[in-house]
């Protein structure tokens, strides 16, 4: 079984960097005596180079075609499992990877260590196609549509077990957001199948429900794939892109469940709680509570729409409006900033950037002079690093209220979408007209 990791080489070639993103080999050159290192590495074979001049070969490819910045190349390094194959077996199988993937395009130097128990090889090639000038594109799609793919046939032709991902993998940022415990646009989705599931009995009829959720669904005898395109959504979604229980089989499989009475059509609504009352003997002096207004209030309001729960009887917000939950730990910042200086308008808030920056600019004056002071052999590396983290607050406060200028339009055009939904149907009308 291959497990194939990808490393980006971002620096000159006169920097070195780790090819774990550590300082000695992620260098193209580093990368290159890494793999050819001969007190790890026992078989070396060069791709249309010379194992031994491939530095100065891929060099001259870049500057040929005028490709000298940017990313200058990739490391792969393509492990198996300890014991499944030999040193020559791994080599032969990585080469033969390596050949397929890269083609007659790229320079690339295959070595195969054996100094761990597992064997793995180090393919390190040209970011820059010496046929085409074309730079190697390496993202989501060609990791899991090419790279793998390759590797997995390379592997079942020679006998080898492979590694079939369970949900065709995540994009980073969806794999980011669920192991933060963010939103995601995905999980709305998901959210919105399972309510019209829950009042569905046939497959036709959870489509309609959908339907009428504001959905666009891509179905039919010539449809391979089954999509949804959510109301206010930049992209279909496959159904069997959104995990398990969730393509078309298990969902038509949910549905029979709920038709032969397995599994019930509506969720069994949570145990009421009784509330508890505490008794207060004379009288209570009430503190006059103060309405937030402006920018806090708007703030308030969006906050709830996003984050808090929802009446029974109200109908969803807008999908354009859910889908800002990617986007919630942003506007709680924001609102904490706004909390924070009582901003609540635009005035307020350009005197809040103008007196951050004031400030920025009176610390950065009295760091020179304590640097000056540094290098007179005064001690003030304590009052320097004070200074410095009022600085890092400060610019991040500043940058916050660059992104509250920039986010009011869209979140009060959000707030009116809310309101007009939620509004009865003559008053929406008279709404709309006049938002026109």
């Amino acid at each position: 079984m291959a497990y194939d990791k990808i490393i980006v080489i971002h620096s000159r070639l006169d920097h070195c960097l780790d090819y774990t993103l550590n300082e000695e080999k992620t260098d193209l050159r580093n990368a290159l005596d890494y793999g050819m290192n001969l007190a790890k590495a026992r078989l070396v074979t060069g791709i249309n180079c010379d194992p031994d001049r491939a530095h100065r070969e891929m060099q001259a490819t870049k500057r040929r075609w005028d490709k000298r910045g940017g990313i200058q190349g990739y490391h792969i390094i393509h492990s198996y499992v300890p014991g499944e194959v030999t040193p020559e077996e791994a080599h032969e199988a990585g080469v033969e990877f390596a050949r397929r993937l890269l083609g007659d395009r790229y320079e690339a130097v295959v070595s195969t260590h054996t100094d761990q128990e597992h064997m793995h090889c180090h393919i390190v090639f040209n970011s820059v196609s010496f046929m085409d000038r074309k730079k190697y594109r390496s993202d989501f799609q060609s990791y899991f549509g090419t790279l793998r793919e390759t590797s997995n046939a390379v592997s079942r032709e020679r006998g080898l077990s492979v590694i079939e991902p369970e949900d065709g993998g995540k994009h980073y940022a969806e794999w980011k957001a669920e192991k933060t415990g963010r939103g995601t646009i995905s999980g709305l989705v998901r959210q919105d199948i399972d309510a019209a599931i829950r009042e569905s009995f046939t497959f036709e009829s959870f489509l309609a429900a959908l339907r009428r959720q504001g959905y666009t669904i891509k179905y039919g005898e010539n449809i391979k794939h089954t999509a949804v395109t959510p109301l206010g959504g930049r992209r279909a979604f496959r159904l069997d892109s959104l995990g398990e229980g969730y393509t078309e089989v298990d969902i038509r499989s949910r549905l029979a469940a709920v038709r032969s009475g397995e599994a019930p059509a509506q969720p069994a609504p949570p145990p009421m709680i009784p509330k508890r009352y505490r008794v207060h003997k004379g009288s209570i002096r009430q503190q006059p509570r103060r309405k937030l207004r402006g920018f806090r209030a708007l703030y308030v309001y969006y906050l709830f729409l996003l984050g808090g729960p929802q009446r029974k009887k109200r109908r969803p917000p807008p999908f354009s409006v859910r889908a800002e939950v990617t986007r919630l730990h942003q506007y709680q910042r924001q609102f904490s900033l706004l909390q924070k200086y009582r901003v609540d308008t635009d005035r307020q808030l350009s005197t809040l950037e103008d007196a951050l920056q004031a400030r920025i600019d009176a610390l950065t004056d009295s760091r020179k002079e304590l640097y000056g002071q540094r290098r007179e052999g005064l001690n003030v590396e304590a009052e320097i690093a004070a200074v410095n983290r009022e600085l890092r607050q400060l610019r991040r406060e500043l940058k916050i209220c660059g992104r509250i200028e920039a986010d009011i339009p869209r979140v009060r055009q959000q707030v009116r979408l809310c309101r007009e939904q939620e509004a009865p149907a003559p008053e929406r009308d008279r709404q709309i007209k006049k938002s026109r």
